[in-house]
């Protein structure tokens, strides 16, 4: 008894480890890690934009304030609400390129889509060529 019971947890076990190679194996998944890894490499590039770049300037057209050193003291309790505010302008700056880059590709993927649907339009399908050929015998029948 204690061996077919053994069998069914070891088939159990594989059908799930073979979903989960199945799971893994899909291409959703890879492309979401790829899509993680590019975004994560890519908000690095934006924030050292923003802290490197952007920032300094912003502090010298504002009479050299630096909004990470920006606090207040309540207490005991110190808030750094300068670090909050360079958080909200790399959020923005981020959401930013983000939704440029996503404009333009969808300007390419809108080019591609009508030169596709061009190409579609130029070409007659088979049943097209094959009306028009029967409409041309029987007018040259009459």
């Amino acid at each position: 008894m204690a061996k077919s019971g053994n069998k069914k947890v070891a088939g159990a076990a594989k059908k799930h480890l073979d979903g989960f190679r199945d799971f893994i194996a899909k291409g959703n998944v890879i492309d979401l890690a790829v899509g993680v890894i590019i975004g994560s490499a890519f908000g690095k590039i934006v924030s050292s934009i923003v802290d490197d770049i952007l920032m300094p300037l912003i502090g010298i057209l504002l009479g050299g304030i630096d909004f990470t050193s920006l606090s207040v003291t309540i207490g005991d309790a110190v808030i750094t609400y300068g670090n909050f505010i360079q958080n909200v302008i790399d959020f923005l700056i981020i959401a930013l390129c983000v939704y440029v880059m996503i404009s333009v590709i969808n300007k390419i993927t809108s080019k591609v889509k009508k030169e596709e649907e061009k190409k579609e339009e130029a070409k007659k399908s088979d049943e097209v060529a094959l009306l028009e050929e029967i409409r041309d015998l029987l007018k040259k029948n009459k």
